[in-house]
């Protein structure tokens, strides 16, 4: 399946998440208390330019405790720094006209009715994860030696919580910033009288930090400073790491786990298993949760749609609930009915591996990750039934008008339960299909990859007509169904895309017998074109790939696609 549906990461990505959904730090928790009573004013917003957001950086304590895990490289630094914004929201619209142009990042000044635009330098922003460069961290021991210095990608819709109480009570703002590598349009932002997390600092990158006291300054680089007119303002905290065991007792003099922060941090660890043999995780790696569960349990942070008056979504409310029961009476779309546009995304995160659970081993396999996204205008809705006793449902597409009033159906193949292992749920088997095609394009191999749960794990483009910047079902908690279940509806919002992994059982070729050569990697998307939508040219992706090697030892070139260089 999706990304939600990756076997189990190791430990250290398993903690990296923790650490960034719920910041599950003492710190954390008091950041609400601590922003809230720093806040001018107390219920009102400061005086600031009309249509000018004014930015300042915080620190939520003054000290926080960092746990190093023995075996592992170093710490992340969490240190609970916050962008707090008030006046005016601080708002980006980024965008690339295809993947032949650079990425262009603009501010979006509201003021009343008005809006203005300002383009961010050339250059400043190279894709969508984040204003690179933006917090500047030096950590000291406790001798005044300088130890690490870092920079970190500020990403405006990460964990936002509200700073004062007569703040919108809710964001509108996406969630998190998209890392899909070819997103091609996002929208990042932080309501007026809102925090948005800051303190996330090389993520990918842990910092080699013994167990002991420290100091860390935290700024904002310079050049932000002059574009966004923040004070430098420079907060510094007391640092104190730790070293754990999995089983809960410290090293070296240091604590064991109490509280939340541990039970959270040591099931991380239970029943994960070892890195998978495909090596490190690609581009389409799941990107931390933006929403602080620590400020959402506090009743501060209301992440959850589109409030009134807000236009950036087209979210169909019906989309949200299964039908109970099939569809009744004559099937028909009325003609100019919104539709879904599905687009193929170019492979990626390409390797060759000795195969996946269910593979034969012995074998060379050529493993990709996938995407196929939704354009809109209009959600791709598709309900299961399933008869009783019958091992496959019934698959119905469904339309709706601009006010979400169901207008059509229509019957658009079938629906089969997957039970292997990283999978365990229903596919809808005419979504997508992928082939290994030679530099000719006349001869393939089909991936065994063929059936799809749908879900919206990437944001690939946010400023299309009707985007969801709030999809629902974005995980299997959400999406798929179980193995006991009579109906099924699973959905592919306007805006987003479902990205299968390598990592997933069948997303491979068998490569073994095939010459060394030139090849491409073919997507399709509604390849049985039994799905209704609004064009169907852009349904096929390609992606060229040069294999090489001897058996047993088999290697794979991927060269750039335009600009896009994620192979």
């Amino acid at each position: 399946m999706a990304l939600a549906d990756e076997e189990p990461m190791t430990r250290q990505l398993h903690r990296k998440r923790l650490r960034n959904s719920a910041l599950a730090t003492g710190a954390v928790l008091t950041v609400v208390v601590t922003a809230v009573q720093a806040a001018p004013g107390a219920g009102a917003a400061p005086a600031s330019t009309a249509g000018k957001p004014k930015v300042k950086l915080v620190a939520a304590s003054k000290s926080v405790t960092l746990d190093r895990w023995k075996g592992e490289p170093g710490v992340y630094l969490d240190l609970g720094t916050y962008v707090t914004v008030d006046g005016a929201p601080l708002e980006f619209k980024v965008t690339r006209k295809s993947y032949k142009d650079p990425v262009v990042a603009k501010q979006i000044l509201r003021n009343g009715s008005r809006t203005q635009t300002k383009t961010l330098p050339a250059g400043l922003v190279k894709d969508f994860s984040g204003l690179p460069g933006f917090l500047q961290v030096t950590v000291k021991n406790a001798a005044g030696e300088v130890v690490s210095k870092s920079k970190g990608t500020f990403c405006p819709n990460n964990a936002s919580g509200r700073l004062r109480p007569d703040a919108p009570a809710t964001s509108h703002y996406p969630e998190s910033c998209p890392t899909n590598p070819f997103t091609l349009g996002s929208v990042w932002g932080v309501e007026k009288g809102w925090a948005s997390n800051s303190s996330t600092v090389d993520y990918d990158k842990p910092v080699d930090l013994p167990a002991g006291e420290y100091t860390a300054k935290v700024s904002v680089a310079k050049k932000y400073r002059e574009l966004f007119g923040i004070p430098n303002d420079q907060p510094t905290i007391k640092l104190t790491v730790r070293e754990l065991t999995d089983e809960g007792g410290g090293e070296g003099g240091g604590e064991g786990l109490t509280g939340s922060h541990s039970s959270a941090h040591h099931a991380a660890g239970h029943g994960a298993r070892s890195a998978h043999h495909y090596g490190p995780r690609g581009a389409d790696a799941p990107t931390p949760p933006a929403l602080s569960h620590a400020l959402e349990d506090l009743g501060t942070a209301h992440h959850l749609g589109d409030g009134r008056g807000h236009t950036d979504g087209s979210r169909i409310a019906p989309a949200l609930k299964a039908n109970a029961k099939r569809p009744t009476g004559r099937a028909g779309v009325p003609a100019n009915v919104p539709k879904p546009d599905l687009r193929a995304l170019p492979a990626w995160d390409i390797t060759v591996t000795d195969g996946e659970d269910g593979d034969v081993p012995g074998k060379d396999y050529l493993a990709f990750s996938a995407n196929v996204w939704n354009a809109g205008p209009a959600p791709l809705v598709v309900d299961g039934f399933r008869s009783p006793g019958q091992d496959l449902m019934d698959a119905y597409q469904y339309f709706y008008d601009a006010n979400g009033k169901q207008v059509g159906y229509t019957p658009t193949g079938t629906m089969e339960w997957d039970p292997r292992v990283g999978h365990e749920h229903w596919h809808f088997t005419d979504f997508a299909s992928y082939r290994l095609l030679s530099e000719d394009k006349t001869k393939e191999v089909r991936s065994g990859k063929e059936a799809f749960c749908l879900a919206n794990t990437d944001a690939i483009d946010y400023t299309v007509k009707n985007a969801n910047w709030h999809p629902y079902n974005t995980d299997l908690s959400t999406a798929c169904g179980e193995r006991s279940s009579i109906s099924v509806r699973e959905v592919l919002d306007v805006g987003s895309g479902d990205t299968y992994t390598q990592y997933r059982p069948g997303q491979s070729f068998d490569i073994t017998d095939l010459p060394n050569g030139t090849y491409y990697i073919q997507v399709i998307a509604n390849p049985a074109k039994r799905l209704q939508e609004t064009s169907r040219k852009n349904n096929v992706a390609l992606r060229k790939v040069v294999l090489g090697g001897t058996p047993g030892a088999r290697t794979v070139k991927v060269p750039p696609y335009d600009l896009i260089n994620a192979p």
